[in-house]
């Protein structure tokens, strides 16, 4: 007698907005909130099953401002088109106040951000998992932490995604407060101190969001398998001595994986209307000289074709980025390389851009460094103009300049730390094998010296260099792309399901 299977059902739990199918743009840019590599990985993620036939659900704050008011008409128009691509019945939105009016993801105050983290997980423990009934729970960072819990004692396998290391604590009592019956599951909960009993707990023993989302999972996986050895290594002063070791503790169990983001695929110089002239690895040469000429004119820099031409994508954050290492050397790199006109434009965000402005001004170097505030298409105007990326990122959890880079031809020059080293290798000409140049220790003198190792490859042969460049564009093209990222989760859901995914038809004896 021939049966068939039901499909696993797969149920995605996600705080962010930008992750849904069908070419969903990134909300993210639009409402200048802290959001981007989760929704990206997710909108890969929830595509790549649905358009296999998978039985794949999501469950998101119903953010009814963003949705309804304060979008621009394109992203209005994408989430209708998300009704008719995915059905309704596969979409859960979580019902509370804490989010209706809100107009960016998450909240500028940390008391806020745990009453919408409260508020969501209630709605999708008590509401959405008992009405979807799901044979796996796919959650992602701090905001879903104590669903993990929650699944474990329930029976339900459960993957818990560290898109960045940040947490919250919140005491049990409170928890309770909200809505949460923590009781169920409390013995799945980490803790600031060693929990013995309920009673004794609930109301003097705080419960970690990020570190429970890791101890209760059955399964933990970070955006890049770099940063989980770093964390596992202790290499990041920043993450809790207790936090390493559960992840430690995951890995040794064969229980934690690294699993590398990707780009939207709009990020592509062959189709991408913000460009002037859009190119392919072909047309390359011609294609990024249109745009160095229209991105220079726009920013007000030297019109030259030869300039070498430097773009810094991300926002300009001390503790993260590494802004303040090209602070120290930015009049000595422009200097020393004065007759060759090199050009930095800036297009991104945060506190630290006043610094730079102020050394432009003192130093009059406008007609050679731009710094601009953040603009999508501006930033990938600038992606297909510029010669090279700086990413000099003191830690990567994953990152994305480095993959879009490659893409248009834009080589990354950069820290080596997780995502960053997972996506690029140094240079080889003679070997014909690299991406992008690296340096080793965080430093400005490490950056100094990678940037002049950059020029010397701008500097070689016209057709050495073309033929480079064109072998980086075509292997990015194929080896950054949610079709291999989606592919890593379908992976491993398979494993911890230990069934495939899609539907088979079986024999019955």
């Amino acid at each position: 007698m021939t049966t068939a299977q039901r499909n696993p059902r797969i149920l995605i739990v996600t705080p962010e907005v930008t992750y849904l199918p069908d070419n969903m743009g990134n909300i993210a840019n639009y409402l200048k909130a802290k959001a981007g590599g989760m929704a990206d990985v997710s909108a890969a993620l929830v595509s790549a099953l649905f358009d296999q036939g998978a039985d794949v659900h999501v469950a998101l704050p119903n953010y009814r401002a963003m949705f309804n008011h304060h979008l621009p008409p394109v992203i209005k128009k994408d989430i209708s088109t998300i009704r008719k691509i995915m059905p309704d019945d596969r979409i859960h939105l979580a019902e509370d106040r804490a989010f209706f009016y809100m107009n960016r993801v998450y909240s500028n105050y940390g008391g806020e951000n745990m009453k919408i983290a409260l508020a969501f997980q209630r709605e999708v423990i008590n509401n959405i998992v008992p009405r979807v009934r799901p044979d796996l729970i796919h959650c992602n960072d701090w905001m879903t932490g104590l669903i993990p819990a929650m699944a474990r004692q329930a029976g339900i396998p459960c993957l818990f995604t560290i898109h960045n290391i940040y947490s919250m604590k919140s005491l049990l009592a409170y928890i309770e407060e909200r809505g949460i019956d923590s009781a169920y599951f409390w013995q799945h909960l980490y803790y600031a101190h060693m929990a013995y009993d309920y009673e004794g707990t609930r109301e003097s023993n705080p419960v970690d969001f990020l570190g429970s989302g890791v101890f209760g999972a059955h399964f933990v996986n970070t955006v890049s398998p770099t940063f989980l050895r770093e964390l596992i290594e202790g290499r990041h002063d920043f993450v809790e001595a207790p936090l390493k070791q559960e992840l430690a503790n995951k890995f040794n169990a064969d229980c934690a994986v690294g699993i590398l983001n990707a780009p939207d695929p709009s990020f592509d110089p062959a189709t991408d209307d913000d460009l002037v002239l859009e190119f392919d690895h072909k047309k390359h040469v011609t294609g990024k000289k249109k745009n160095k000429r229209a991105l220079q004119k726009i920013v007000g820099l030297d019109e030259a074709d030869q300039a070498p031409l430097f773009f810094w994508p991300s926002r300009l954050d001390t503790v993260q980025k590494g802004c303040q290492l090209l602070a120290e050397i930015l009049y000595d790199v422009v200097s020393r390389y004065w007759e060759q006109n090199l050009e930095i434009v800036f297009v991104a965000n945060g506190e630290f851009q006043k610094h730079f402005k102020d050394i432009v001004q003192f130093h009059n170097l406008s007609r050679r460094v731009a710094i601009c505030d953040f603009d999508e298409r501006l930033a990938r105007l600038a992606y297909g103009a510029s010669d090279f990326v700086l990413i000099p990122s003191r830690f990567e959890p994953c990152g994305l300049p480095q993959m879009i880079g490659p893409i248009y031809g834009s080589l990354p020059v950069g820290h080596d730390t997780g995502g960053i080293h997972d996506a690029i290798t140094h240079m080889d000409v003679t070997n014909n094998t690299g991406n992008g140049f690296l340096f080793k220790d965080f430093d400005s003198n490490g950056l100094s010296w990678v940037i002049d190792e950059a020029i010397k490859f701008f500097n070689l042969n016209s057709k050495i260099k073309k033929n480079q460049i064109e072998r980086v564009m075509t292997h990015s093209a194929t080896t950054f792309s949610h079709a291999v990222t989606a592919r890593q989760y379908i992976d491993l859901y398979e494993k911890m399901l230990a069934r495939p995914l899609i539907k088979t038809d079986t024999i019955s004896p």
